[in-house]
């Protein structure tokens, strides 16, 4: 489901931009994400760049969330340093977040695109880990046939 973005996006979009301004420097540094907690609560991350494949900043987000006892995010944006922007999520990040937050909203678009869809939305027909993981039961049952 695509919405119109909120007074709410548009802070959370700032929030990111502010770090993608005031954090990013050089080549280790070139995004910076932004989520919102349940509780309103906003948190920030940067990417941490390095050439065997360093964590996007929406990945380092989540950590980060977690380390501030936020387990759950409601909506996050990504935004590239030198003003570039939204940015949307790379492959590997929806996949993740998708495992992580299945009902999350994502800040997408630009300027007059700028919009809020659901993660879903991003990934249609996804895999879904947690669907096809054989519970303890089932496992159990398997390795004593």
């Amino acid at each position: 489901m695509t919405t119109h973005t909120r007074p709410l996006d548009h802070e959370l979009i700032e929030a990111a931009a502010h770090v993608a301004r005031t954090r990013c420097r050089g080549d280790n540094h070139t995004m910076a994400a932004a989520g919102r907690a349940p509780d309103g609560r906003i948190v920030t991350a940067v990417n941490a760049y390095h050439f065997t494949g360093g964590p996007c900043a929406e990945l380092v987000l989540i950590g980060a969330a977690a380390a501030q006892g936020a387990y759950e995010l409601n909506t996050i944006v990504a935004v590239g340093d030198r003003d570039r922007g939204v940015v949307p999520p790379c492959g590997r990040c929806r996949q993740v977040l998708l495992d992580y937050f299945p009902n999350l909203q994502v800040i997408v678009g630009a300027g007059e695109r700028l919009r809020t869809v659901s993660l879903t939305d991003l990934l249609p027909e996804s895999y879904v880990w947690a669907d096809h993981q054989l519970d303890t039961e089932e496992s159990e049952s398997l390795s004593t046939s």
